[in-house]
């Protein structure tokens, strides 16, 4: 089986590699560069994935910045949404025709967005996405936590309508205790600091639901799932939104300039 880690931290990754190598036996692990907040990076990634001609099965997308000071991606986005959520939309887009390739009828391709509680308070301002008005950092990574839900919901719409053998669902791993919370407020660093051994998952147990939603015969052929501790739960309201999910979808294809198939996919 081969596994291929993709980020943009070359150190990180290469020991990761070397890990999963000692661990499994599987020589077939390897590190590519991937910079999430950059569209070029991401579709040169996509363009040396794909010479090299191997099947992909399982996706999943799960990179992100939190809480993070105001600043914008390398393509001018705010940078929980550029990266958070633009850039898995555009590598997941542009992976689909592999995938398609890849999975078959009881045997679906799947793909894994990590989302986050956070999204059941985070609202979507289709106005100012940007949050170039009124910048939270809270709010700028719950509206990216929020977006990578209704992405994936109206994906798994689309692959449904076209009778694709890929899937598409959410995956929420709890409150882990990893450097995500670098820039969040000091009391609560002190606290995770303090208390993390009691109120956090480690980043093992994090990745639980991640692996189950990769593996388990329970979901074969079910997507458009949200999926915390290994079971599906409901996700905020408004993300049922057929409209809102649409609309959104659209606007992503705008902004990273790829085609949307939505009219065609349920029109013809």
């Amino acid at each position: 089986m081969h596994v291929i880690i993709a980020g943009n931290n070359a150190g990180k990754a290469h020991k990761v590699v070397r890990q999963i190598q000692e661990e499994t036996l599987n020589d077939k692990v390897e590190f590519l560069y991937c910079d999430l907040a950059s569209l070029q990076s991401i579709r040169q990634f996509v363009q040396k994935f794909k010479k090299k001609k191997i099947p992909l099965h399982v996706l999943v997308n799960n990179a992100g910045v939190m809480m993070v000071p105001q600043r914008k991606t390398r393509d001018g986005f705010e940078e929980h949404f550029g990266l958070n959520y633009l850039g898995h939309f555009l590598l997941t887009n542009l992976l689909l025709d592999t995938m398609k390739e890849s999975g078959s009828p009881g045997c679906s391709a799947r793909v894994l967005t990590v989302s986050s509680a956070t999204h059941y308070i985070g609202e979507l301002n289709m106005d100012d996405l940007q949050g170039s008005h009124c910048y939270s950092p809270h709010g700028a990574y719950a509206q990216s936590k929020l977006a990578l839900v209704l992405f994936t919901y109206h994906m798994q719409r689309l692959l449904a309508a076209q009778g694709s053998p890929v899937t598409a669902n959410v995956v929420d791993p709890g409150v882990v205790n990893t450097d995500l919370y670098k820039h969040v407020f000091w009391g609560t660093r002190l606290i995770k600091k303090l208390f993390g051994w009691w109120f956090f998952k480690t980043p093992d147990e994090g990745a639980w639901t991640s692996v189950y939603a990769a593996v388990t015969p329970d979901l074969e052929g079910i997507g458009g799932r949200y999926l915390y501790n290994e079971k599906e739960t409901k996700s905020l309201k408004i993300t049922y939104d057929l409209d809102l999910q649409r609309e959104l979808w659209a606007r992503s294809c705008q902004m990273t300039g790829i085609t949307d198939m939505t009219q065609d996919t349920f029109s013809g």
